[in-house]
């Protein structure tokens, strides 16, 4: 049964990421099959097996933080203030100077492993220069929490303010919970999304030994094919993405721009491993039809999902799977599903926000952007994945997929406003 209380729409986006500094180009980006890997720059590979990343260029936090403050950020949060600024300005709203209205306005951030940089630099300080000389700093600048947390004073957000930290599902969960706090009548608005800046040598050297990532190091451009039958492992991103949610009566009452309604919400654990899907993706399937039933939708009226599809050969097997069984054989045999991450790389707790503003952003131009590298089938994803160029097509009812290591499972539903 569908939900019957207060309505939740987005009204602002913004993002930084390593396909773009902003919403626009990002999604122009998308839409025409960029991809945003390359060598790593950010360190000296010649200890690593992976050499390649997506990377954000040219980066400067100064742009949105007085270089005291950046200096006490780490980058993860560095990008998540600069993508709510964006997101604040594009849906009309300034709580700076107003703190009435700030009580009503709060934020829930997801982040993996939050400011890595900040913890490998204290730790080399450590080794190198003794504990007396460690910044002061280090352990602000490195909790998970410090994106929402510095967020909420940057912006006077002084509602409810919350970090999510459930691997590569993380914003994608920060998105339900804060769609939840509107719908049951807590605050007006909130800023959801997550943020992740863990292109460091330790990382990389640790999902190796996981043997998780690509090693595709003399092709970094067609490194990551989600779905495809040659894929070997994802490829690392960073960046951050943050949606602005709203009480639909709200944003009416003060005539915001509506992109797309928050419908459908589900999340549910493996229960089986801490980084393999359960096979058959019945945990995944269950998210997936959670989110439909509170969507009070049916698997047939999905017209694009927007698919975790990490381009590891078992995520990208079980999603299929689960995709099946959640929306019914006959609906996934003609949905047309997408993995932007064969252009963005793997944001890991920022992916689920920038996925679900690309969602959003599908909904509102009526294109499903493309999987790139999608060369030679693999029999067991054996579904329409949007073969590297973009197809104009109506959107109503979007879904967008996260699953993270430990078996967390979530599924948002994104509505067109007229839907």
């Amino acid at each position: 049964m569908a939900r019957h209380d207060r309505r939740v729409v987005v009204t602002g986006l913004g993002t930084v990421n390593p396909l773009g500094a902003d919403v626009e180009s990002s999604w122009a980006a998308a839409r025409s099959g960029v991809s945003g890997v390359g060598p790593i720059t950010a360190f000296d590979v010649s200890e690593t097996v992976t050499k390649i990343a997506a990377e954000i260029p040219n980066f400067d936090p100064h742009d949105y933080l007085e270089k005291k403050d950046a200096r006490r950020l780490d980058r993860y949060t560095q990008f998540f203030v600069a993508s709510t600024s964006q997101a604040l300005e594009d849906a009309g709203l300034d709580y700076r100077g107003d703190d009435e209205a700030a009580t009503e306005v709060g934020a829930i951030v997801g982040a993996g492993l939050g400011g890595m940089h900040s913890f490998i630099e204290g730790l080399d300080t450590l080794r190198e220069r003794g504990a007396a000389r460690v910044n002061p700093l280090t352990i602000t600048k490195l909790i998970p929490n410090m994106a929402a947390g510095y967020a909420s004073i940057e912006f006077n957000l002084q509602g409810p303010t919350n970090c999510t930290v459930t691997a590569c599902a993380a914003s994608a969960n920060a998105i339900g919970d804060a769609a939840e706090m509107i719908r049951r009548g807590i605050v007006d608005v909130m800023v959801a999304g997550g943020s992740e800046a863990v292109i460091v040598e330790f990382a990389v050297a640790a999902f190796n030994s996981s043997k998780a990532l690509s090693t595709r190091n003399e092709e970094p451009t067609r490194a990551s094919r989600p779905f495809d039958a040659g894929r070997d492992g994802f490829v690392m991103g960073e960046g951050a993405a943050t949606l602005i949610l709203e009480d639909r009566d709200h944003a009416l009452a003060r005539g915001a721009t509506i992109y797309a309604e928050v419908v459908g919400y589900g999340m549910s654990s493996d229960a089986y491993h801490v980084t393999l899907p359960r096979p058959g993706g019945a945990g995944q399937a269950r998210a997936m039809t959670m989110a439909l039933k509170d969507a009070g939708l049916e698997g047939s009226d999905i017209d694009y999902i927007n698919a975790h599809g990490t381009s590891t050969p078992a995520n990208d097997r079980t999603e299929t799977a689960a995709i099946k069984t959640a929306l019914g054989d006959e609906a996934a045999s003609t949905v047309a599903i997408s993995s932007t991450k064969s252009m963005t790389g793997h944001l890991l707790g920022g992916a689920g926000a920038l996925e679900a503003m690309l969602s959003v952003l599908a909904i509102r131009d009526g294109v499903a952007p493309p999987t790139i590298n999608y060369d030679e089938p693999d029999p067991d994803c054996d579904l329409d994945y949007v073969p590297n160029v973009e197809r104009p097509m109506e959107i109503r009812h979007a879904m967008s997929n996260s699953f993270g290591f430990g078996g967390h499972n979530v599924a948002l539903i994104f509505s067109a406003p007229e839907a």
